[in-house]
């Protein structure tokens, strides 16, 4: 927490001594005497207007400020853009498998995967059964089929992943685990464009329905 308070405090005074207006247009205002610039001494400037600052309260202020807006993107993200809930059902089959880039050695110098070589992981983990759950958070209905699957599979095989909504709230009110698609990663790998959606596998590739809750 002092490593993170640090950081805000830095980021605070460097956009703050900038001119930015931080906080609706609010400016720091003018501390000390104004120099040419060919004889600023940038160091003790600097010094002088976060002393000033500090003072004045204003830094600690800010760094509230930050603080809550940090809070509030944890409680509830941003929601995924492009994501809709879903109107027409539709199913279709995904191949997780990726060429490999470069050689990959074990620790031994064995190398267990080649440059160009094209692999399927899921032929590798052959006891991988984990469903996951795409739900809109905010919608009750799809809150319910999410943990009505978690109930049926299991909590070791299910996987409740949000595009909107305040997982930290979900977690509260249900006691249990649930994700985020920060800004959209899977959604855009599987092609996910309406919620609830589920991923699980089917032999060595995965089948991926959008459905009604």
């Amino acid at each position: 927490m002092r490593i993170i308070g640090r950081f805000i405090t830095v980021a605070v005074v460097v956009l703050a001594l900038a001119g930015q207006g931080l906080v609706h247009g609010n400016d720091l205002g003018t501390y000390g005497e104004t120099f040419d610039i060919a004889e600023v001494d940038l160091l003790k400037m600097l010094g002088a207007k976060l002393k000033k600052a500090e003072q004045s309260g204003q830094i600690d202020q800010l760094n509230q400020q930050f603080a809550a807006t940090a809070r509030r993107h944890i409680e509830e993200p941003p929601a995924v853009q492009g994501v809709v809930h879903t109107t027409t059902p539709k199913s279709w089959l995904f191949d997780p498998s990726i060429v490999v880039p470069r050689d990959f050695a074990d620790q031994n110098g064995r190398v267990f995967a080649h440059a160009g070589e094209r692999i399927n992981p899921l032929e590798r983990l052959p006891t991988y059964d984990k469903t996951l759950v795409f739900i809109d958070g905010s919608d009750p209905a799809e809150v319910k089929f999410a943990l009505s699957i978690r109930k049926k599979l299991g909590a070791e095989r299910t996987l409740i992943i949000l595009t909107g909504g305040a997982p930290m709230t979900l977690m509260r009110a249900n006691k249990v685990p649930v994700y985020f698609d920060q800004q959209g990663i899977l959604v855009q790998k599987f092609g996910i464009t309406q919620v609830p959606a589920t991923v699980e596998r089917q032999g060595n590739l995965l089948k991926i329905s959008e459905v009604r809750p």
